[in-house]
């Protein structure tokens, strides 16, 4: 599996979505925290954060004895330059030239 197909795989669980948002949030929790914000056993919480880390979109830090967790924006930044900004682009260039059309058209009247 290529390390985008590990993002998407990632991304498609609302569940790890949902550890995402806590983390983008505020960032540098623990297992506990983001436990607490969440209706699962701790083990699925570590199997979620542990596909997380996979995918390179949480690294994570030891604090003494705690394991904090951190959001990382790189690979859903990649996606958005190689997947979604070229539709983008494509649909304001679209948007564009109908706006200058019927301001031109505007302007015949």
């Amino acid at each position: 599996m290529t390390e985008i197909d590990l993002v998407f795989k990632a991304l498609a669980d609302p569940n790890r979505r949902k550890l995402l948002d806590l983390l983008h949030a505020r960032n540098g929790q623990t297992l506990s925290e983001l436990c607490n914000e969440l209706a699962m056993a701790r083990q699925s919480v570590t199997q979620h954060l542990g596909l997380l880390e996979d995918a390179n979109l949480i690294s994570v830090q030891w604090q003494g004895r705690e394991k904090l967790h951190y959001f990382n924006p790189v690979p859903i930044h990649d996606i958005y330059t190689r997947w979604i900004q070229k539709f983008e682009r494509e649909r304001l260039d679209a948007l564009h030239s109908f706006k200058t059309k019927l301001e031109g058209k505007k302007h015949e009247q």
